[in-house]
């Protein structure tokens, strides 16, 4: 089901608002913001949208509400979802239920892998060597948050490389519980026995080998850190 300004939580300004949320829906349904992606900053909404500050953050504001929008605290706003599904697996996910977490995770990861081997394009490839580069460099910062986040950003990249638009509006829903259950894993500190290496994924994913690829993505979701 398909949220509509009727369907989101629409503040009592009004008609300015409900063309906004319509606005930023358009912009979502038609992939100008892909599912896991960064929208503009409020600034660049105000001034692309030609609407008041306090319009375009309302708009927003019901949006998140409506499990479209999630606001990540020092990193913006993202797309989780074009409709209500996804929002409702999130929460249904949320409630430190690790073990089950992880097995959501291994379900659509190692699938995501395995087509991800067979429909990577040259430019799939590019975005996850860069997001591996991202991920090795936030290991080395030994800063937890920064790594949860380039971790997330390299399996999200993966699963985008899979080209099924279901699985990876599906894969954004677990957004959330997904980074709890590597920061749950990592602790207050990056340590060695923690780290798992992700370079033989992204290696059989370029081979185009979905079986090595499916076993890469699934032997790191059977060790303690799930990362």
């Amino acid at each position: 089901m398909t949220p509509t300004a009727d369907s989101v939580a629409v503040p009592p300004r009004g008609h300015r608002v409900r063309q906004t949320i319509e606005q930023l829906r358009a912009r979502i349904l038609g992939g100008e913001w892909p599912v896991g992606g960064r929208i503009p900053t409020e600034p660049q909404l105000v001034a692309e949208l030609g609407v008041g500050r306090n319009t375009v953050r309302e708009a927003v504001r019901a949006l998140v509400h409506a499990g479209v929008l999630e606001c990540r605290q020092g990193s913006g706003t993202y797309v989780v979802s074009t409709d209500e599904l996804a929002p409702v697996v999130a929460r249904r996910l949320a409630d430190d239920r690790m073990t089950e977490v992880i097995e959501v995770r291994r379900a659509f990861e190692v699938e995501a892998a395995r087509l991800a081997a067979l429909r990577r394009t040259p430019e799939d490839l590019a975005t996850l060597d860069g997001a591996l580069a991202t991920r090795e460099a936030a290991w080395r910062s030994g800063r937890v948050d920064e790594f949860v986040e380039a971790d997330a950003a390299l399996h999200t990249a993966v699963v985008a490389a899979a080209h099924n638009a279901m699985l990876a509006e599906l894969y954004a829903s677990v957004g959330v519980a997904l980074r709890s259950t590597v920061a749950q894993a990592m602790g207050t500190a990056l340590t060695d026995e923690r780290y798992v290496d992700h370079g033989r994924l992204v290696e059989a994913i370029r081979a185009g080998d979905p079986a090595r690829a499916a076993i890469e993505a699934g032997a790191f979701l059977e060790g303690p850190s799930g990362a």
